[in-house]
């Protein structure tokens, strides 16, 4: 029997609307072009030709590698990989979507954090347990979205990122022990990376000049810096220079009161296995 294409909300969709829709509205006119049904291509992509209908209709947000395939397939010369990194970004809450910006303008950005692994290096897992905590709704896009915020690592001139953790970050167990090993591990992968380096302010630093709280610096090519602070669902960039000013010399205080790069990793390690190694009964083997 020869498959009825599905044309459920083909005239719903306004391309101008956002760019999921226009993503969505592009895929279809594409898609049908091709003479594909929904689960024709979805066959072609190894998905499901439900949810090619439902990113069509844009009820569902798709993903890089979502859009590397139909690009592949459809012979786009990377249109929607190029399209997807806009739609993601819309996908932020409008008060973090000039932090994404500034992310992806950025040469250098240079971050204290207190309590959790920042965004840039969070693993899918440890994002999802963040993201979940009181609102698990869309948690697999939400998730997507924040992980795609990533790929400003991929550029041809990456951005040098700077990380000072606060040693509660590793003892804080978000997700179980399975996922903070893993994001414990996932921060040793980068080890002698000169563009991603992470230190470790340990206890007994003591009080410090990050005791007010985590805070971002962006610095650009042309542009001033920008200090990026938040509180519970809203951002507060700053480029006033006396800001950015303070904030620079409480992170060069912070840095030179962190571990070495090579003493963080002995330490990352060292929390890795103590606290998040695999467990053993007195015969050696595993407890789950």
């Amino acid at each position: 029997m020869r498959e009825v294409p599905c044309v459920t909300h083909v005239n719903i969709l306004d391309p101008g609307a956002s760019p999921l829709d226009y993503y969505g509205f592009e895929l279809r006119r594409m898609r049908e072009a091709a003479g594909l049904t929904q689960r024709q291509f979805g066959d072609i992509l190894n998905y499901t030709g439900s949810l090619v209908g439902q990113v069509e209709t844009a009820r569902k947000v798709p993903t890089v590698e979502f859009s590397e395939r139909v690009d592949a397939a459809l012979g786009t010369g990377g249109l929607f990989s190029r399209l997807v990194v806009l739609v993601l970004r819309s996908q932020l809450p409008s008060w973090f979507r000039e932090v994404a910006e500034l992310e992806a303008r950025a040469v250098e950005i240079c971050t204290f954090q207190t309590h959790l692994v920042h965004g840039l290096l969070q693993t899918p897992a440890y994002a999802r347990a963040v993201l979940g905590v009181l609102d698990r709704n869309n948690l697999d896009d939400r998730t997507a979205v924040r992980l795609a915020r990533q790929r400003i690592f991929e550029k041809g001139e990456p951005p040098v990122f700077w990380l000072v953790l606060s040693e509660a970050a590793l003892w804080q167990e978000i997700g179980g022990r399975v996922v903070m090993r893993e994001q414990l591990a996932h921060l040793l992968s980068f080890e002698g990376n000169p563009r991603i380096n992470i230190q470790v302010l340990p206890f007994s630093a003591g009080a410090h000049p990050g005791t007010q709280g985590s805070f971002n610096l962006y610095r650009f090519a042309s542009d001033p810096a920008i200090v990026y602070t938040e509180g519970y669902g809203i951002g507060y960039p700053s480029a006033n220079p006396d800001t950015v000013k303070d904030c620079s010399l409480r992170y060069d205080h912070l840095r030179a009161a962190a571990l070495s790069l090579k003493d963080s990793a002995e330490l990352i390690r060292r929390v890795m296995e103590e606290r998040y190694g695999e467990q053993r009964d007195s015969d050696g083997d595993p407890v789950a």
